[in-house]
C-alpha cells in the first residue's frame, strides 16, 4: 500500500480537477473531528472518486454502492486515478463476485455486503470508515446499513459514517446520525436547456438529439433514459440503420466488459441507451444530449398474489433533475423529456422499504441479534409489510416465538433470499440445488419453451453452462458458500432422487406460492393466496395437478385479473398437509337443499372435501336466508297484509326459522299453518278471507298494502245490502267493484248507501235496458 500511495501522490498533479477537490481537506478534518457526516454534492462533482480514497490515510475504508455494476466501475476507475493496483489497494466486492485481498484499503462493494460481514464482525473492527454513497436512491440494503452502520459506531468510538448524495434531505439524515456535520457542495454545472416533447417516440427523439450532439462536438453522444431492458432492445432495433452512430445499451444485466463500453468515449458519435443505472451511479463520457421517456421500473409488494410486482411508473423530479443534469457536466447541453410539462412530478423517490419484500434484511437484523420490531430504523417500514415478511420467516423456520432459529442463523450466511437459502440448506448443497438458486437468484430463464419436466429449474439446470457469466459465477460462490468446493453430488447423479429432493425443497421454500390446476389439462391455476394464476406455455410442466409458482410475474391491477407462472415445479400431492380443516355448508338453490362438506384446504386451496351430517343451527340459518331470498308467494303475501290489517305484528324471521328448524332442504312455507291458533282466530275475526252476500254467495277479500279491502261482487247479490260493511279494528268500510250480469265492473264504491240513493237510478235505467229478463227493483 506504502508504494501504491506514493505513485498516487506522484500522480496527484497528474488528475483531472474536479470541483469537489477543494472540499477534501474540510470533509477530512470534519470526520476525524464529529466522526458523522453528511456530503451533498451534485452529479459529476467527484464525490465518490476523491472523498473515500481522501481518507484511507486514516485507515481502511469500505465504500457502499447501491448496484454492483458500479460498484466494480467505480473501484476500477479509482485504482486508474490513483494509480493503485485494482484487487490489492483498491477492491470490489458484490453478492457474487469479489476482488480484494488482505492488503485492500478501499473496499468498494453492494451495500449487501454491510450487513454479512456486520454478522460476523458486528462492530466492524476490519475499517475504520464506512461510506454510503447515492443514499438518496433509498434502496433496502442502504436504510439497512446505515441503521446498522450508527449502531455499531455508538458501540465502538473510533468508527466513522460518512454519508453521501446528489439530491438529498440532509438534515433528516444529519438529526439520525446525532446531528452530524453537513458538508453542501455546489458545483457551476454549465447550462442544461430543457425542452419537452409529449408524444414523441423515443427513436424520434434519439435522431434529433444526435444531429444536435454531432452539431457540437463530432464525437458527441447521447444518452437516453429508458425504463428497462426489454424497452432498451427494442429501441435498439428501432435506431439500427436509422443514426449514423454506435449504439451501446447499459443496464443491470450486463457484464463489466459491455458496461465499460457503454461508459467510455470511443471517438465516435454514439447512443447510449441506460436505465436509471446512469443516474447517478456511473458516468457516461461526453454526454451532450440526454433524452428522457420520464419512465422507471419500480418493485412495488403486490399483498393479493404475494410477490414484489416490477411496475412502469413516472420519475421523481429529482431524479429528473439528475437525468437531464447529465448533459451539462462538461460543456452546455440539451434534454428533452418526453412527457407534458404540466404533469406534476413526486418530489423524491420512495424508499425500497416502503413498497418491497422485507424478508431478508429482517432475517439480517436477526442474525445480527436485533429484533425488527424495536429496532432503531432509519424510517421504520409499514408494520403491515414487516408483518407479511415475519410470518414468511416463521414459515420458512427461520423464526421461533420472535428469535432466530439455528436454521435461520445458518440461512442469514447465504447471499441470496431466505428462501433460497432454505433451498440450499435443505439440499446441502446439491448440485441441482446450487444450480436452481443461481438461476432464481439471477433471474435467468431463457426465451424458448422448455422440455416437458417436473420442474422448470431441473431443464435449466442441465443448460448451466450456456447461462451468463453472472449466473455461473453465482452457482460457484454458492457451491463454494455451501460446501467449501464443488457441490455435491455427480454428473451421474440419480435424477430421480436428486429431482424429488430439490422440488421438495422448492416447495418448502415457496409455501405461500402452490398453485392447482383449475380442472386436468387446465393452464388456468389458483394460487394459496386465492388469486388465479396461469402456466406460461412455454414451461415444461405441464401434467402436475400441483405446482409450486417459483417466478411469479402479477398481472394487471384489479377484480379477475391473474398472474402469469413463468418458471414452475411439480409438487407431490403427499407433501401438502392442511392448514386448516372446516365443515363447509352450500345451499343448492335449484332444490332448496343444505349440504355440507369436510374441506381440508391448504390456505385458500382446496385439497379435498367429504360429504358429513350439515349442523342443524348452520342448515337452519341458510334455509332461513334461502326463503329470504325467495321471498313469499301470492297466498302467504296475501295473508300476511290480512294480519297486517287486523293489526296483527308477523316476525316473519321467526316464522321462518320455526319452519326450518331441524331440517335440511326448503319446507313448504305456508303462513297460515305457521302462526299460532289465537293469532289466525284474531286475523280470521278482523280481517276474513271472505264476505257472505244476502244471497248467500260467498265472495273473496282482498287486501291491498294501501289498507283498502276489495271485493268484487254480482250487484244484483248486494239487493237488501244498505250499507258498506266496516272491517277490522278500525273499521275500514270494505270498497265493492259491482259487475253487471256478464262480470264487467258497473261501479266501484265504499259508499254503498250513496250509491243505492244517488247513482242507482241511473245504473237501473241503463241494465234494464240492457238485460231486460232481470229483475232491477226501483229500491233493492
Amino acid at each position: 500500500m506504502g508504494q501504491d500511495r506514493a505513485r498516487d501522490e506522484a500522480r496527484g498533479r497528474e488528475l483531472i480537477s474536479l470541483p469537489v477537490d477543494a472540499h477534501l481537506p474540510r470533509i477530512v478534518n470534519a470526520v476525524r473531528r464529529g466522526r458523522f457526516v453528511v456530503v451533498v454534492a451534485p452529479p459529476g462533482s467527484g464525490k465518490t472518486t476523491r472523498i473515500p480514497p481522501a481518507l484511507v490515510p486514516d485507515g481502511k475504508v469500505i465504500l457502499l454502492q447501491p448496484r454492483r455494476l458500479a460498484a466494480r466501475a467505480l473501484a476500477r476507475r479509482i485504482a486508474e486515478e490513483r494509480g493503485w493496483t485494482l484487487g490489492a489497494a483498491v477492491g470490489w466486492q458484490t453478492r457474487f463476485d469479489r476482488r480484494f485481498d488482505r492488503t485492500t484499503q478501499l473496499l468498494v462493494a453492494t451495500e449487501g455486503i454491510l450487513t454479512a460481514r456486520l454478522r460476523s464482525d458486528p462492530l466492524l473492527e476490519e475499517f475504520r470508515t464506512v461510506v454510503l454513497d447515492e443514499f438518496h436512491e433509498r434502496s433496502l440494503h442502504g436504510d439497512v446499513g446505515l441503521a446498522l452502520a450508527h449502531q455499531a459506531a455508538l458501540a465502538r468510538r473510533d468508527l466513522r459514517v460518512v454519508v453521501m448524495s446528489a439530491t438529498l434531505d440532509a438534515r433528516a439524515v444529519a438529526r439520525f446520525l446525532g446531528d452530524a456535520e453537513v458538508v453542501e457542495i455546489e458545483t457551476r454545472n454549465y447550462p442544461v436547456a430543457i425542452d419537452h416533447a409529449p408524444g414523441v417516440e423515443p427513436a424520434a427523439a434519439v435522431a434529433a438529439a444526435l444531429a444536435r450532439a454531432t452539431t457540437t462536438s463530432p464525437d458527441g453522444a447521447v444518452l437516453c433514459f429508458l425504463p428497462g431492458a426489454p424497452e432498451i432492445r427494442q429501441l435498439t432495433r428501432a435506431l439500427s440503420g436509422r443514426v449514423a452512430a454506435d449504439l451501446f445499451p447499459l443496464h443491470g444485466s450486463l457484464d463489466a466488459g459491455a458496461q465499460d463500453a457503454a461508459v467510455r468515449a470511443t471517438g465516435r458519435p454514439r447512443v447510449v441507451l441506460a436505465t436509471n443505472l446512469a443516474e447517478t451511479s456511473l458516468t457516461v463520457e461526453g454526454v451532450r444530449e440526454v433524452v428522457d421517456t420520464g419512465l422507471v421500473k419500480v418493485l412495488r409488494r403486490d399483498a393479493a398474489v404475494g410477490i414484489d410486482r416490477l411496475e412502469i411508473e413516472r420519475i421523481s423530479r429529482d431524479a429528473a433533475d439528475q437525468r437531464a443534469g447529465r448533459a451539462g457536466r462538461t460543456a452546455p447541453g440539451r434534454a428533452t423529456r418526453l412527457w407534458d410539462p404540466r404533469e406534476e412530478l413526486r418530489p423524491h423517490r420512495e424508499p425500497e422499504i416502503a413498497r418491497i419484500d422485507l424478508a431478508r434484511p429482517l432475517l439480517e437484523i436477526l442474525a445480527w441479534g436485533g429484533d425488527p420490531l424495536d429496532f432503531q430504523w432509519f424510517e421504520a417500514p409499514p408494520s403491515a409489510r414487516m408483518s407479511e415478511a415475519l410470518r414468511l420467516l416463521d414459515q420458512l423456520g427461520a423464526r421461533r416465538a420472535g428469535r432466530i432459529t439455528e436454521l435461520g442463523r445458518a440461512m442469514a450466511g447465504y447471499p441470496v433470499h431466505p428462501r433460497l437459502a432454505l433451498v440450499l440448506e435443505s439440499t446441502r448443497g446439491a448440485r441441482r440445488a446450487v444450480a436452481a438458486c443461481a438461476i432464481l437468484a439471477e433471474g435467468w430463464r431463457i426465451d424458448e419453451s422448455l422440455e416437458t419436466s417436473n420442474s422448470d429449474l431441473l431443464v435449466l439446470g442441465d443448460r448451466l453452462a450456456r447461462a451468463p457469466e453472472t449466473v455461473r459465477r453465482a452457482a460457484a460462490e454458492l457451491e463454494q458458500r455451501v460446501t467449501g468446493g464443488p457441490a455435491r453430488g455427480s454428473a451421474d447423479e440419480s435424477r430421480a432422487e436428486g429431482e424429488a429432493a430439490l422440488r421438495l425443497a422448492l416447495f418448502q421454500a415457496f409455501p405461500d406460492r402452490l398453485a392447482r390446476r383449475r380442472e386436468a389439462g387446465s393452464s388456468r391455476l389458483v394460487l394459496a393466496s386465492g388469486h388465479g394464476a396461469v402456466l406460461d406455455p412455454k414451461s415444461g410442466v405441464r401434467g402436475a395437478e400441483f405446482v409450486v409458482a417459483l417466478e411469479l410475474v402479477a398481472g394487471a391491477r384489479g377484480p379477475g385479473s391473474e398472474a402469469l407462472i413463468r418458471l414452475a415445479s411439480a409438487v407431490d400431492r403427499d407433501w401438502i398437509e392442511p392448514t386448516s380443516v372446516e365443515v363447509v355448508h352450500e345451499t343448492d338453490r335449484e332444490s332448496g337443499s343444505v349440504r355440507a362438506f369436510e374441506s381440508e384446504r391448504y390456505f385458500e386451496i382446496e385439497l379435498s372435501r367429504r360429504a358429513v351430517a350439515p349442523d342443524p343451527s348452520t342448515a337452519e340459518r341458510l334455509l332461513v336466508e334461502l326463503a329470504g331470498e325467495r321471498g313469499l308467494d301470492a297466498e302467504n303475501s296475501a295473508m300476511l297484509r290480512r294480519a297486517s290489517f287486523a293489526g296483527v305484528a308477523v316476525d316473519l324471521e321467526a316464522w321462518r326459522s320455526e319452519i326450518c328448524r331441524g331440517r335440511t332442504s326448503l319446507p313448504t312455507m305456508d303462513l297460515v299453518r305457521g302462526l299460532p291458533g289465537e293469532t289466525r282466530v284474531r286475523i280470521d275475526r278482523d280481517a276474513p278471507d271472505g264476505w257472505t252476500t244476502p244471497s248467500g254467495r260467498r265472495v273473496r277479500l282482498e287486501y291491498r298494502d294501501d289498507d283498502t279491502v276489495i271485493a268484487a261482487v254480482r250487484l244484483q247479490d248486494m239487493f237488501g245490502v244498505k250499507e258498506s260493511p266496516r272491517l277490522g279494528p278500525r273499521r275500514v268500510a270494505v270498497t265493492f267493484q259491482l259487475l253487471a250480469p256478464n262480470g264487467r265492473p258497473v261501479q266501484t264504491t265504499r259508499d254503498l248507501a250513496g250509491f243505492w240513493e244517488r247513482t242507482w237510478p241511473e245504473v237501473r235505467k241503463e241494465l234494464r235496458g240492457r238485460y231486460p229478463k232481470h229483475r232491477w227493483p226501483e229500491k233493492p
